[in-house]
């Protein structure tokens, strides 16, 4: 009998959707929107489509996680509590041996990580400086293209600081795709943490966040059997 543990809300995941779903479609719109060639090449009423598109999703991306964030404030402190933690030797080591991993998972022995691993820090780190970039840029550039907006130079500067975001983003979303999407082997069944029921089984979280699924394992209200809803808790001690 497989168990599983809860690593994910409904809530995250959804937030988690709707920046992704929206991410991909602002890289998208965003060529039309900013690369000559491409506005140049349909037509006029189709650009015009495009840009409004391209603002209506850099709303959504703004708004929809700030909404999260002031419904969910214990979910914010948890999520810096993770990434800003102290590093400690496995974190270390980890980071050291990552390369090797992704060159040779099945020889390479990775030390336990924490409920968020050394590299995921690291990684989805970038991506929330490059997402807040793109926000602030965005929505600055909004602003500068309707009613008076900024003078020319300045305006020059933010869509500038906004087109490096986008290739800032563009870097590690892709890695961040790779790994996240399972394409990688031994993260081949996690897909289902943001995009399922967001449960991993026992055997991959004590693989992946060892000592996170230890300490999940040892309070076992977020431990089920088989996916099903019921919680296992753990038995009291006599």
């Amino acid at each position: 009998m497989t168990r599983y543990i809860k690593r994910h809300t409904l809530q995250t995941r959804f937030t988690h959707g709707v920046v992704a779903v929206c991410c991909v479609c602002l890289a998208i719109s965003g060529l039309f929107v900013f690369v000559p060639a491409l506005t140049a090449a349909v037509p006029q009423q189709v650009v015009f489509g495009i840009r409004m598109a391209h603002r209506v999703l850099g709303i959504t991306f703004v708004l929809i996680p700030l909404i999260s964030a002031i419904t969910a404030p214990k979910g914010v402190a948890h999520l810096f509590r993770n990434y800003l933690a102290k590093w400690d030797n496995d974190d270390v080591t980890w980071m050291k041996k990552f390369i090797p991993f992704m060159l040779a998972p099945k020889k390479v022995h990775m030390p336990d990580q924490h409920e968020v691993k050394a590299g995921q820090r690291v990684a989805d780190g970038a991506l929330i400086i490059g997402a807040f970039v793109m926000g602030i840029t965005g929505v600055l550039l909004i602003a500068g293209t309707t009613g008076r907006g900024f003078a020319p130079d300045v305006l020059l500067v933010i869509r500038l600081i906004h087109d490096i975001g986008f290739l800032w983003l563009a870097i590690f979303g892709l890695a961040h795709i790779f790994l996240g999407a399972g394409i990688f082997q031994p993260y081949r069944r996690t897909i289902r943490l943001m995009w399922g029921d967001g449960k991993v089984a026992e055997s991959d979280a004590l693989y992946h966040w060892g000592h996170w699924a230890c300490e999940e394992i040892d309070k076992g209200d977020k431990v089920s059997d088989d996916g099903k809803e019921e919680v296992v808790r753990k038995e009291a001690s006599s």
